[in-house]
């Protein structure tokens, strides 16, 4: 199955598990019992869920040479490995705000070793938003309208100076990550028009893609973070947007990693901000 294809079925998958947590997420929630230790107390349930339900209807599609999360060390060359995600932004999906997202991506492992992610998709349920992208195909954002389903080329923007530019943010709840995070989007203070702090990590990539945004920066982004980051990286490189590590190094799947993304204008503006 051509990868196109596989896209967009694996994209109904997400679909459809996000309407299941779309529904789970009006019930109501005891939040004197979050903890930032445990920030997926809440959705432990429909996160294993939601697990099952995309990793047995992804298997029946393709399934590959299985999932990232399961190979470690193991993981071959020429290989393919899904990746799914817990919820992106559990916090968001906790307080019942709409910005929080299901990640699917697919990783095949070249020559040298390198994983690299060639398939990602970004279900935004409560936001009716869904980005695609695959290797060599282009990325795409399906939105539902009040006239029905829209598609969408995505292409980032054309911004050419942080002067008056429009950038995002993310933190972590590590008190010494999330100081860094704001010394940093402080320092920028007077530049951008505006610095936004919304979260989920996928959608912010993948607003950098879709021009919404013109950067966005997060230090130390984790391994639980990989089915996020690397679906959201996708749809961002087939926009031909841009995304590194802050220091101008590729991401590395193995490994933290301070992430940047831009439209590839302002990059040089930005990065003697991101020490």
């Amino acid at each position: 199955m051509e990868l196109r294809e596989l896209t967009t079925r694996v994209a109904q998958v997400a679909i459809q598990a996000g309407s299941y947590a779309l529904q789970d997420q009006v019930n109501p929630h005891d939040l004197k019992a979050l903890h930032p230790q445990q920030e997926r107390q809440y959705t432990s349930e429909v996160d294993d869920r939601l697990l099952r339900y995309c990793r047995e209807r992804i298997a029946k599609i393709e399934p590959f040479d299985g999932f990232w999360e399961d190979e470690g060390s193991d993981r071959e060359i020429g290989k393919r490995y899904w990746c799914v995600g817990h919820i992106d932004g559990v916090i968001n999906y906790v307080r019942n705000m709409a910005e929080w997202s299901i990640t699917v991506s697919l990783f095949e492992i070249d020559e040298e070793g390198e994983a690299n992610p060639i398939l990602g998709v970004v279900h935004a349920p409560a936001l009716g938003a869904t980005y695609l992208a695959a290797q060599g195909q282009g990325a795409i954002r399906i939105r539902r309208t009040p006239n029905g389903e829209k598609r969408e080329k995505v292409m980032p923007s054309t911004t050419a100076s942080l002067e008056g530019s429009v950038v995002s943010f993310g933190m972590s709840y590590f008190p010494k990550e999330s100081k860094r995070a704001l010394q940093t989007a402080g320092s920028l203070a007077g530049k951008p028009a505006d610095i936004k702090r919304i979260g989920p990590t996928s959608l912010d990539l993948c607003k950098v893609a879709d021009g919404t945004y013109d950067a966005y920066f997060e230090p130390t982004l984790h391994s639980w973070d990989i089915p996020a980051v690397s679906a959201a990286t996708v749809v961002v490189t087939e926009a031909q947007g841009q995304i590194e590590q802050w220091n101008g190094d590729i991401i590395h799947w193995d490994r933290n990693n301070d992430v940047v993304a831009s439209n590839g204008l302002i990059i040089d503006d930005l990065r003697p901000y991101l020490v």
